[in-house]
């Protein structure tokens, strides 16, 4: 027998795969796909020969700052661009979050200061903010040792409602300022403003400035799950794949199981064993709003209205902050927004060896409402040709997933919810439920995916703190 079986190789298993591994325990993760890594994965889409794709996440500002990867000291080589983050803008030069404070600031103009003193300040304590968000909202985190520490938490909190709130305007006077921080927001894909929204901009936008910014792992994505998995082969465990668990019969005999799987996918994996109460708090557990992935192969970069944009590794495509509040409301409402939010990346920007016979790959989403089967390869191409004109020229393949049909890469991406559940205060932690150990489903049964603390994003804190309890716990 098993010690423990992992269904799901996404980050979060490998990770809590690797916690028990290093612990001294037979652990075998099982992944339905026949490759490893679940929304961390790169592959050969078939649109050019020998170019590589991300299939979901492609910039990793957490993968570094994560504490479980910084433990195990996660070896992958991550390249930081010059520009963390740009925004373009109509008519106007676009914002650009450089890697260094000052130069964002400058670049500011008279938001300098402002931006320096907010988020510059939560990038010179990026430890201790990291500590807050991907704890795991039930105890103190580690490495909030301290006053300082204590006192940037603080600064965090009161930044978050500053900037959640309908008094997010009153700290910028200019439109780069607003759009900069907005454009980072609209990774949860909800309603502007929001406090999850603040949270996450003020989370990521202090990691852009911090220590290896928003890095590019070089190869792509799959780089970090492959490093993933060569430590968990050292420490003796294993994954298998082309391997679906559709239900209990499915699964060897173990001690503990744990899933990277959403509640849904749990519930129907234990069908009619799940007991009453655990079936009825996971089916309360509220997916959000989604994303459409364009695949684009490119004969040359992207050419942007303001070159400065192209030296960027990640831009947010969606103009000013009422222009991208509107669309996200919009999306947030059932409908489909005119000009959607739509983030892009080119990671040759930073790693040539992406591009092959010259071509280039490049990354997209669109933000849309959940389960739309809309194909927005059109969509995306107007608002990127909106301010890069001659887009459509440099455009030699595409290939768009509408939001109904991420699941099939992925079952967690219910309905293309891409952060497996709603981003909202509430649900990060009451992540899936509110209970003192939100991992627990029943019995030796655990959640561990990003339906779980510190919720989405490629870290691996929700299978650490899985793990952790199951060591404690079963163990």
């Amino acid at each position: 027998m098993l010690d423990a079986v992992v269904v799901g190789s996404g980050p979060n298993g490998l990770a809590a795969a690797v916690v028990l591994a290093r612990a001294g325990l037979g652990v075998t993760v099982l992944e339905a796909e026949p490759t490893v890594g679940g929304g961390a994965r790169t592959l050969d889409l078939g649109l050019a020969p020998g170019v590589m794709h991300d299939v979901c996440s492609a910039v990793h500002p957490m993968a570094w700052a994560s504490p479980f990867f910084r433990a195990i000291r996660l070896d992958v080589e991550l390249l930081t661009p010059e520009i963390s983050y740009a925004q373009p803008l109509d008519g106007q030069p676009a914002a650009l979050a450089f890697h260094d404070v000052d130069a964002t600031a400058e670049r500011l103009g008279t938001d300098g200061g402002a931006w320096r003193a907010l988020v510059g300040g939560l990038a010179r304590d990026w430890q201790a903010v990291t500590a807050v968000a991907l704890g795991d909202k039930r105890s103190v985190p580690e490495g909030l040792v301290g006053p300082g520490a204590l006192a940037a938490a603080i600064r965090f909190g009161f930044g978050v409602l500053e900037q959640g709130t309908p008094a997010w305007d009153r700290r910028f006077e200019g439109p780069e300022a607003r759009a900069l921080l907005t454009g980072v927001a609209a990774h949860t894909i909800t309603r502007l403003p929001s406090l999850s929204g603040a949270g996450t901009a003020l989370l990521l936008g202090a990691l852009a400035h911090a220590d290896r910014g928003w890095p590019i792992p070089r190869g792509g994505s799959q780089s970090i799950v492959d490093a993933l998995l060569l430590d968990l082969r050292a420490h003796g465990g294993d994954v298998v794949v082309s391997t679906p668990v559709r239900s209990r019969r499915d699964l060897p005999a173990a001690r503990t199981y744990l899933f990277d799987t959403s509640p849904r996918g749990l519930l129907g994996i234990l069908g009619e064993d799940a007991p009453p109460s655990v079936r009825h708090r996971l089916s309360g557990f509220r997916y959000g709003d989604a994303a459409a992935k364009v695949d684009f192969v490119l004969s040359c970069p992207v050419p942007w209205a303001d070159p400065d944009v192209g030296r960027a590794g990640t831009v947010h495509v969606g103009g000013t902050r009422d222009q991208m509040a509107h669309a996200e409301g919009q999306v947030h409402a059932g409908r489909h927004a005119e000009r959607p939010m739509v983030l892009v990346s080119d990671p040759a920007v930073v790693d040539p060896s992406r591009e092959v016979a010259g071509r280039r790959p490049l990354w997209t989403y669109a933000h849309v409402p959940a389960g739309s089967d809309r194909d927005v390869t059109e969509a995306v191409t107007a608002q990127i040709e909106r301010f890069a004109p001659g887009f459509r020229d440099v455009v030699v393949a595409s290939r768009c997933v509408p939001a109904a049909r991420m699941a099939e890469h992925n079952q967690n991406y219910v309905g293309g919810d891409i952060a497996a559940g709603a981003v909202t205060l509430w649900q990060l932690i009451a992540r899936p439920s509110l209970r003192v150990n939100p991992y627990r489903a029943g019995g030796r049964v655990y959640l561990c995916s990003a339906s779980t603390p510190p919720g989405p994003g490629v870290h691996g804190m929700a299978g650490y703190h899985a793990a952790r309890r199951v060591l404690r716990e079963v163990f």
